[in-house]
């Protein structure tokens, strides 16, 4: 937890993070602070980039895209501008729900959504494996997804800030 945040700005963001569009009227009330400061506080964390923005957890399954896939990535070269070409690439396919760079046995690690496996093998034979430096990839299909932590009641920040004794 950063060392400028207070623990009512703690108890801001556990708050917001479990539900975003909390009036300021129930924030204040929660946080035991009256309108005007604890509106100002919001700002502040906004300004600062503790909130880095709001967001509806969409239903995707509702949408029909169920189908979520893990993809371990390897590339060829791992010099900075292959990590770069491949970086700007991952952004352009809307299919990749996260790209996260790891240590370890292979490069990336994907998640990709789309609708059902025949239209995951499209994506990966028309994009993933198109991507720059693709050396290989491994794909293991979710079967199910036991904990997804998402605007969890009594969020992360929370928990986090009970576990290092900084909230009360």
């Amino acid at each position: 937890m950063s060392r400028d945040l207070d623990k009512i700005d703690q108890r801001i963001l556990a708050e917001l993070e479990a539900n975003g569009r909390l009036p300021i009227v129930e924030l204040a009330a929660r946080v035991n602070l009256t309108n005007t400061p604890c509106s100002e506080r919001v700002k502040r964390l906004e300004k600062s980039g503790h909130i880095a923005g709001y967001c509806a957890v969409i239903d995707k399954e509702r949408l029909g895209m169920g189908h979520l896939t893990v993809v371990q990535v390897s590339l060829a070269a791992t010099a900075e501008h292959s990590l770069d070409r491949f970086n700007d690439a991952v952004r352009e396919v809307p299919e990749i729900e996260t790209c996260l760079m790891v240590a370890g046995s292979f490069d990336y690690l994907l998640t990709v959504r789309t609708r059902d496996i025949a239209h995951f093998r499209t994506v990966l034979g028309d994009s993933i494996n198109k991507l720059p430096g693709i050396h290989q990839t491994s794909s293991f299909t979710v079967m199910e997804t036991v904990k997804e932590q998402v605007g969890a009641k009594a969020g992360r920040i929370r928990a986090a800030a009970l576990y290092s004794g900084s909230v009360e």
